[in-house]
């Protein structure tokens, strides 16, 4: 027998092997690629986690671009339709707009809030309260609530510059974007940058609501007792930036108070929606209430828990018509690179 002979592959051993072969470079070039990319994500993460850190002081931050699995799996009815979604790079306020940032629009344009308005404001819904007492804890419209009054008119905000401006409307919140030339967040952007790059955590936190044991978040932790104070420092609204940033280098994305963004509601438009930028649906609907628009918030507030809706999962979506305002309801800004 030639040595040629002793070593004949038959064809169709031959094409498993290159078959085989070809299978393999793919598996490994397949590899390459996955992690090439997930050093390429960590990079620009921590790139921008540098870039912000570096300009703390700073009133935005900078949001690279990038990608989420939107919505969740275990949420409500309205965000269990996830989808992957592209978000383009923006620039977005470190912490919620503060009373001393909203009294210096007030102080240089004379802007007047809805809840302040002499001639009631058709469709608004103004100076909601949240009152805790020894006696218990309740939800009631308090006429002369107003962001200089938040819980009504034996209240004001003195040394409270540094806390969260609340009882604003959608319109109040879109008419100091404009001035500060700015604009409300898309719900895209927002929980793009609450979720900070980790993109399939349930918490801002990440897999904990309290990492280590240590709250990330302004939530309510009940019952409500003004008996001893809470585990997370505050029984109410906090100042700004009083837990941890995220990778992106944001605060208060979750709790402390909710925040207006620039979509009106639709419970549908996760399945109809963009998957590139996706601006929001132009019109709204919400089965529960078809009669009466309303725009989304997110982030949940001080008052948010995992019994009474989660609120401060990066996922989680409010619906309010925009003439409404409460002690617990605020904003932040964006802005686009263009």
């Amino acid at each position: 027998m030639s040595s040629a002979s002793a070593f004949h592959i038959p064809p169709a051993t031959r094409s498993a092997l290159i078959i085989g072969g070809l299978f393999g470079a793919f598996i490994l070039l397949a590899g390459f690629g996955v992690s090439w990319k997930a050093r390429e994500i960590r990079r620009e993460r921590d790139q921008t986690k540098a870039l912000n850190s570096q300009q703390e002081g700073g009133e935005m931050v900078w949001i690279p671009a990038g990608k989420m699995t939107m919505g969740a799996v275990d949420g409500a009815a309205d965000e269990q339709h996830i989808r992957d979604v592209k978000v383009s790079g923006f620039w977005m306020d470190r912490t919620e707009v503060t009373n001393g940032k909203f009294a210096r629009f007030v102080s240089e344009t004379g802007y007047v809030t809805l809840a302040e308005r002499a001639t009631p404001v058709v469709g608004a819904s103004v100076g909601w309260v949240f009152s805790i007492t020894d006696s218990g804890a309740k939800w009631q419209q308090a006429a002369g609530a107003t962001w200089q009054h938040p819980e009504g008119p034996g209240s004001d905000i003195k040394g409270q510059e540094n806390f969260p401006v609340v009882q604003i409307a959608w319109e109040d919140a879109t008419a100091f974007a404009r001035w500060a030339g700015k604009r409300l967040p898309t719900e895209a952007e927002w929980e793009y940058a609450a979720r900070g790059g980790a993109m399939h955590m349930p918490f801002v936190s990440g897999r904990e609501m309290a990492p280590g044991g240590h709250w990330a978040a302004n939530i309510w932790q009940g019952p409500f007792s003004t008996a001893a104070p809470p585990a997370d420092g505050f029984v109410g609204r906090a100042p700004v930036a009083s837990f941890v940033y995220n990778d992106f280098g944001l605060v208060d994305m979750a709790g402390n108070v909710w925040e207006w963004t620039a979509d009106w509601y639709r419970a549908d438009y996760y399945v109809k929606g963009p998957h590139q930028d996706p601006p929001g649906p132009v019109d709204s609907l919400d089965p529960a209430e078809p009669g009466v628009a309303k725009r989304v918030a997110r982030g949940g507030s001080f008052l948010s828990s995992e019994t009474n809706g989660a609120g401060y999962r990066p996922s989680a979506r409010r619906k309010e018509a925009p003439g409404f305002a409460s002690s617990d309801l605020g904003f932040r800004c964006a802005r686009s690179i263009k």
